[in-house]
């Protein structure tokens, strides 16, 4: 069975940064795309970026453009989400994802904090 393990959330003041992690680890299943994905109280859950692990083209929610940057690193089964010029409506809990084939993200990691302040 696959983990999915983020890290790196916590605290930041409004226009600081914060670099998420995931972690991939378990049974080793075909990578094709990876995501981060946010949900804050009262709001729908967000994709905020992904990545084809293969290849490496990428989308960002009109939201995050010009401040997140997703990548990863293949042979560590790791993705990373780089923040920058964070806002507090950026709060949320940042969850890593791995899709299948066609396409549908049905492996997801335990979630981590990341809090804003004005």
């Amino acid at each position: 069975q696959v983990q999915l393990a983020e890290s790196g959330g916590g605290l930041v003041q409004a226009g600081g940064s914060l670099r998420l992690s995931c972690t991939s680890s378990g049974r080793t299943l075909p990578l094709y795309a990876m995501a981060w994905f946010r949900l804050a109280p009262g709001k729908d859950r967000e994709l905020v970026a992904s990545i084809r692990w293969h290849g490496g083209d990428t989308y960002y929610a009109d939201s995050v453009k010009g401040r997140f940057t997703i990548s990863r690193e293949s042979a560590k089964k790791m993705m990373y989400l780089q923040m920058s010029s964070l806002k507090p409506e950026d709060t949320a809990v940042y969850y890593c994802a791995q899709s299948d084939v066609k396409g549908a993200y049905n492996i997801w990691g335990q979630g981590t904090q990341v809090t804003v302040s004005s």
